[in-house]
């Protein structure tokens, strides 16, 4: 087989060691070195020193959980590295060693029978690791205000029932007056804000509860960890912002995308990466991003077409942006949820969707413009002969006969 890489190296990464193997052409051959190293900062950089000497200038390793990352963080800008999907380096069953596992990487990469994962650049990554962190504080408070309201169903309190958000302002109060120990109901629904006060009955059925000395102090822990998780939030929407301020223009060509708010566009810029020159087309982004039907087919049949799995925090976000997109009002994308969601379902409509607004933030950042919408009657608009067609098929099943005469266009 062609040699690609004279020198390169392979590496078999877990948690407390790295397995590392390097292969030197030369015209008698193949020349393989293996050596064992820890997983500390010294002993990567004994790694990478190791690497220099032997002239390397490419190296692979497996994706394995998040194990790669220590080592890609010396060795970058070192070497050409390449973090390469473990499904594509399936070896021989039976001789699975560390090292043979090394070994097989590197003869995959000396003949260039690898392919490296999306690696976006240090900046990138570092928004990524805030952008998550905040996601994951947001999915815990929402957690946490589930288990708020656990506790007070448990203790009678039917505020809920009253209520739209358990966590708003005339709510917070009460609630606070219930842990300080007041348990007068008229006053207790007394303060209600705004249109809750034309409630104040239903406020005082709701009220009366059994709330027992465990459940208040309950309540009171759950108050206070979400005030923590909304500061933290904050925080951390505060230091993206700062981040993400040289690229403004774009994140507001993103947020023009219905469905698409700050929030959503920041998520978007960060596992997306901004650039889009790295993807040769729109299609390449929605396959790296698992947005599009998969291939499986064997004997000419096709099997199942279900997504491949990309990054589960774009695909969220994605399908979040698409589900508000749904329920707006005379849009293009409300009107393809629509139509989709009758014929295949409300689940792969939403996934449809989130495919569709990911290739529209593909072309804003490519073209470098705003998002112009092609409005609700679009799909009408672009075959006016077969929805004519249609709809007087189905008027002419249910006994009507229909007569066509085309209104003139007001001047």
């Amino acid at each position: 087989m062609q040699v690609v890489y004279e020198r390169c190296c392979g590496l078999d990464v877990h948690k407390r060691t790295i397995m590392a193997c390097v292969l030197k052409w030369s015209a008698s051959g193949w020349q393989k070195e293996i050596r064992e190293f820890g997983a500390m900062t010294k002993d990567l950089l004994a790694l990478s020193d190791w690497l220099v000497g032997e002239g390397c200038t490419h190296v692979a390793m497996e994706s394995t959980g998040v194990y790669w990352k220590p080592v890609y963080n010396i060795l970058e800008g070192q070497f050409k590295l390449l973090v390469v999907n473990a499904q594509h380096l399936k070896a021989v069953p039976g001789r699975k060693t560390d090292v043979r596992d090394a070994e097989w990487i590197a003869q995959l990469l000396a003949h260039g029978l690898v392919r490296g994962s999306f690696v976006p650049p240090a900046s990138v990554r570092e928004l990524r690791e805030l952008t998550r962190y905040r996601t994951s504080l947001v999915h815990d408070r929402a957690r946490t205000l589930n288990r708020l309201q656990k506790v007070l169903e448990a203790a009678n309190i039917k505020l809920a029932s009253v209520v739209s958000d358990i966590d708003g302002v005339s709510a917070r109060l009460m609630l606070e007056g219930l842990v300080a120990g007041q348990r007068d109901t008229e006053q207790l629904a007394g303060l209600a804000k705004g249109r809750l006060k034309e409630k104040h009955a239903q406020l005082v059925e709701a009220l009366c509860c059994r709330l027992q000395p465990h459940q208040s102090f309950l309540i009171a822990e759950h108050l206070a960890q979400i005030d923590y998780l909304e500061g933290a939030i904050e925080r951390l929407s505060a230091e993206i912002e700062d981040r993400l301020r040289p690229f403004e223009q774009e994140i507001g060509w993103l947020d023009t995308i219905p469905g698409v708010n700050r929030r959503t566009a920041e998520v978007l810029w960060a596992e997306t990466g901004g650039d889009m020159s790295r993807f040769a087309t729109h299609r390449h982004l929605a396959a790296w991003a698992g947005m599009c039907p998969g291939n499986n087919e064997s004997a000419g049949k096709r099997r199942s077409g279900r997504t491949r799995k990309g990054s589960p925090w774009l695909r969220h976000c994605l399908v979040e942006a698409a589900h508000g997109a749904a329920h707006t009002k005379n849009k293009y994308l409300s009107s393809q949820y629509h139509r989709l969601a009758a014929r295949r379902g409300k689940k792969k409509a939403l996934v449809a969707v989130g495919h569709t607004i990911l290739v529209i933030a593909y072309h804003l950042l490519t073209r470098k413009q705003a998002y112009a919408d092609l409005g609700a009657n679009y799909f009408d608009e672009r075959d006016r002969q077969a929805v004519t067609k249609r709809c007087l098929n189905r008027l002419q099943k249910l006994g009507y006969q229909v007569t066509l005469e085309k209104l003139e266009m007001a001047a």
